[in-house]
């Protein structure tokens, strides 16, 4: 049991860890002189090769899990892409960030695993601070925008689940599969893109190998430990950090609103991971009246 709650532990790790390969993301594109479903295609060309070369003994199945993790995984990028270009930025993080709560919804009747009272208010907590944080962003027009964004959680749901359900096999292949697929759908924007320079290309290898390689590696091994409700809250750390290595880089600035709403999903967050580390060891050493 010991050995359970040490792989609980160091999963929990293991996703701010991908949470931290995510943020570069917002950096990095800005690199990338292309349309967003080229940008897609090509860092998921690229997330797939390396995946494939880091992963032994791959099993493309196609079952019906491994199939719906990977059109999970694909409707997740691909529709984050087409909501960050038809709504502001804000509003695609927010919405997709919904998907805690069909995670929530879903993950006793796909999955077996209930949502307890407090993982409810940890979702209500870091929605609410994320608002504060991405304030200034926010709009209620860009309904097209806005409906892709909500889309692209529902994906990040769909994947994350399909994910837990192969927690006794290798759900990394859904992975391979999802970014092979947001290859071939961004493929005709790649065909008429322009060219990039060496530090554009640099940028979308970054993008491949450490936003989407790197980050999944890890999220399809932290995933076998975790519940599907913590591989989707802990994680959302990553829209937090994003701004953190734009202000580093190009002296962008958040807003006092921002600081406190980051303030407060990095709390609710790390409460989260502390007090279930905390239910893991009660849960294996309970303690016996004398």
């Amino acid at each position: 049991m010991a050995c359970v709650n040490a792989a609980h532990t160091r999963s929990l790790f293991l996703l701010i860890a991908a949470a931290l390969c995510w943020s570069l993301g917002g950096l990095l594109v800005k690199a990338v002189p292309w349309p967003p479903l080229a940008v897609s295609s090509g860092r998921g060309l690229i997330a797939a090769l390396f995946l494939i070369a880091t992963n032994r003994r791959l099993r493309f199945h196609l079952s019906r899990d491994q199939i719906l993790g990977a059109l999970g995984y694909a409707l997740c990028t691909i529709t984050f892409c087409l909501a960050t270009k038809l709504t502001t930025a804000a509003n695609a993080i927010l919405l997709q960030y919904t998907a805690p709560v069909w995670v929530a919804l879903l993950g006793a009747w796909f999955l077996g695993e209930h949502a307890t009272k407090a993982d409810w208010i940890t979702i209500a907590v870091t929605l609410g601070g994320m608002t504060l944080f991405f304030a200034d962003g926010l709009e209620l027009t860009n309904v097209l925008g806005n409906t892709m964004a909500v889309t692209s959680g529902v994906g990040f749901a769909a994947m994350t689940l399909a994910l837990r359900k192969q927690k006794d096999g290798s759900p990394v292949e859904s992975i391979i599969l999802g970014n092979l697929i947001a290859f071939a759908v961004g493929l005709p924007w790649v065909v008429g893109a322009p060219s990039l320079s060496p530090q554009g290309w640099m940028a979308l290898g970054l993008l491949g190998v450490v936003q989407l390689g790197i980050s999944y590696w890890l999220y399809a091994r932290a995933i076998r430990h975790v519940t599907a409700l913590e591989a989707v809250i802990i994680p959302v750390i990553e829209p937090i950090l994003n701004p953190i290595w734009v202000l580093l880089a190009l002296g962008e600035k958040p807003s006092p609103l921002s600081l406190v709403g980051g303030l407060i999903v990095l709390s609710a967050v790390t409460l989260r991971a502390v007090t279930s580390v905390r239910d893991r060891h009660l849960a294996s050493n309970p303690v016996h009246p004398p």
